[in-house]
């Protein structure tokens, strides 16, 4: 016959293609927004997207996620951002194959106010994060910060950029200009 064969489109990326990366957040204040905003514009990315407002086979299609959150929960052992993050990492988080992909976390805190659990949210998203196979990058020294304790440490760096809206957000678009950098000298995927 004289038809000519075509595939039908499937409208939009087909579920066996892979983007780059995404920045997914949580926020109470509009702190962590922020801060995941100068992040994606620093790396090129395009929307910034709520954790709450994603779904599991959105999240499986990136190759990197950088992952932010601030803490609310001071002390508490989960649980502890007080957002959205709180039942997306026990009880989304569980069920997604994210092994081997790429990602770095990010973490909102007032240090002056709180300096006994500066960022702890952001070492529960690490950990949750590295117990489900993904390759973790963006680890930042503890440089410049004035705090005495935070779960976001590991073997004396934090697990990923650290900031503070609230004491120092007069160095927070340059921190995340110089994390990105850092990010794509460790191989990350944009």
């Amino acid at each position: 016959s004289g038809t000519a064969a075509f595939a039908p489109s499937m409208g939009g990326r087909s579920a066996t293609s892979l983007d780059g990366a995404v920045v997914y957040y949580s926020t109470s204040t509009g702190n962590t927004e922020t801060v995941a905003q100068y992040i994606a514009d620093a790396a090129g990315l395009g929307d910034i997207i709520d954790i709450g407002d994603a779904s599991e086979d959105e999240i499986k299609g990136f190759d990197g996620l950088i992952v932010g959150a601030p803490t609310w929960h001071t002390g508490a052992d989960e649980q502890r951002s007080g957002t959205s993050w709180d039942d997306f990492l026990y009880d989304t988080l569980p069920n997604i194959d994210l092994e081997g992909k790429t990602v770095a976390v990010f973490g909102m805190g007032d240090q002056e106010g709180y300096g006994d659990n500066y960022c702890d949210a952001a070492g529960e998203l690490y950990d949750l994060f590295e117990a489900k196979g993904c390759k973790m990058l963006g680890l930042t020294s503890t440089d410049g910060y004035n705090h005495s304790d935070s779960k976001a440490e590991r073997d004396g760096k934090f697990c990923g950029l650290m900031m503070d809206e609230d004491n120092q957000y007069d160095l927070s678009e340059e921190r995340a200009k110089n994390w990105v950098e850092q990010l794509k000298s460790e191989g990350f995927a944009f």
